[in-house]
C-alpha cells in the first residue's frame, strides 16, 4: 500500500499533502481530549506495535503480500484522533529512515493509510458497538469488522488519487478490481490481528481500550473459591 515517489503526479501529491497536514493538525487538537494518564502510554506502545507489524508481510493470493495498516487498531485503542497521529508518525519514520514509501508521496500515504483507515475503522466500530450487546465478544467482533472495512476503504482512496493523478497507463478497469481484490484479503489478516489484539487488552484492562470504555468488564481470575458450607462442615 505504500505509494512510491512518482506514482502520483506532483499537483495531486501536493493536494494530498495539504489534506494530510490538515488532518494531522485537526488530530493534534482532537488528541488533547483523548490523551490521559491511560491513553498516553498506550499510544506509544501502539505506535511501536504498528511500526513492527508493518515491517512483517504475510502472503496473499497471486504471489502478492500484505501487512498491517493499523489505523483501525490504533483508533480503537487510543481514539480516532490519536490513532491518526500514531500511524502518521509510523509512516513518516518509515519514509525517512527506511525509504518505505516516497517522500513526495508521504501526503498520499498519510491520507490513505492513517486518516482514511482511522476514520472508516472507528466509524464502523462505534456504529457496531452501539447496536450490539455490551460485552467483550461484541467489542471484539466490532473491531474485526472495523479493521476489515478500513483496508478496502484505504484502497479505494488510493484509486481515487490514481484516477486524478496517476502517472502510469494502467486503466481504471484493471486497477480497481486488482486493488480491491487483494486488499479485501489483506483486510482479513488485518481484522484477525486487530481482533486478537483488542480482545487481549480487553481481557485484562478494558479501561485501556478507548473505543470500548464502559462496554466490557475485565475477566476475573478466581484463585481460591469459597468452599461450600457442607464441605467446610465435613
Amino acid at each position: 500500500m505504500h505509494v512510491p515517489d512518482g506514482f502520483i503526479d506532483a499537483p495531486v501529491s501536493a493536494v494530498a499533502g495539504v489534506i494530510a497536514v490538515s488532518g494531522v493538525a485537526v488530530s493534534l487538537r482532537g488528541a488533547r481530549r483523548e490523551l490521559d494518564d491511560l491513553t498516553a502510554p498506550l499510544a506509544g506502545l501502539t505506535a511501536a506495535f504498528v511500526f513492527a507489524a508493518q515491517m512483517l508481510n504475510f502472503p496473499v493470493a497471486g504471489g502478492t503480500s500484505g501487512h498491517l495498516l493499523g489505523g483501525a487498531l490504533a483508533a480503537i485503542l487510543v481514539g480516532p484522533f490519536t490513532g491518526v497521529l500514531v500511524v502518521s508518525v509510523v509512516l513518516a519514520v518509515q519514509a525517512l529512515v527506511f525509504a518505505d514509501g516516497g517522500l513526495t508521496a508521504l501526503g498520499v500515504n498519510i491520507t490513505i493509510m492513517a486518516i482514511v483507515t482511522a476514520a472508516a475503522g472507528y466509524g464502523v466500530f462505534r456504529l457496531l458497538v452501539r447496536v450490539l450487546p455490551r460485552s467483550r465478544p461484541s467489542v471484539t467482533a466490532a473491531a474485526f469488522v472495523a479493521a476489515l472495512v478500513s483496508v478496502p476503504a484505504s484502497a479505494l482512496a488510493f484509486v481515487a488519487f490514481y484516477v486524478v493523478g496517476g502517472t502510469t497507463e494502467v486503466p481504471l478497469s484493471t486497477v480497481l478490481p486488482a486493488m480491491l481484490g487483494v486488499h479485501v484479503l489483506i483486510g482479513l489478516g488485518e481484522a484477525l490481528i486487530t481482533a486478537l489484539t483488542v480482545s487481549s487488552v480487553l481481557a485484562v484492562r478494558p479501561d485501556l481500550v478507548y473505543g470500548a470504555r464502559g462496554t466490557a468488564e475485565p475477566l476475573e481470575l478466581v484463585v481460591n473459591p469459597a468452599r461450600k458450607p457442607e464441605e467446610a462442615a465435613s
